[in-house]
């Protein structure tokens, strides 16, 4: 396996949850800053802290729906793609964070330690979205 798949239900509508996923104050809340903007072909760099800036570039769009980037571009050379599926009053949230090279010791070290640290990561997500 080479990939990360959690999901998170967060009580708040998909156009909220979207946007701390694609507006940069609300994703420095959560997560890292970084300059990310909804658009297929924009490259981006996030600040995590002592990891460093990581470089990435929007793959994917569809508007409130689907956010794929790249991550990491150069190092773990890996893909995050956030997918959002309204469910009732709130929205279900599927992170994939794929691409894991595990035939080496970076690889596999970013596998670990990502697959510790986004359930974390991804309540942070949610407290966000419940605020805004």
């Amino acid at each position: 396996m080479n990939s990360i798949d959690l999901e998170q239900f967060i009580a708040r509508p998909p156009a909220v949850v979207w946007r701390a996923l694609t507006e940069p104050d609300l994703l420095a809340r959560w997560w890292a800053t970084g300059d990310v903007k909804p658009l297929v072909g924009h490259r981006f760099t996030l600040d995590m802290g002592a990891w460093g800036e990581q470089p990435c570039e929007v793959l994917e769009v569809q508007h409130e729906r689907l956010l794929r980037y790249t991550f990491a571009e150069g190092t773990l050379d890996t893909t995050l793609t956030w997918r959002l599926e309204p469910e009732g009053e709130g929205t279900r949230l599927f992170l994939t964070h794929a691409g894991f090279d595990t035939t080496t010791p970076y690889g596999r070290a970013g596998l670990d330690g990502m697959g510790n640290g986004w359930p974390s990561v991804l309540g942070r997500l949610a407290e966000t979205a419940a605020a805004a």
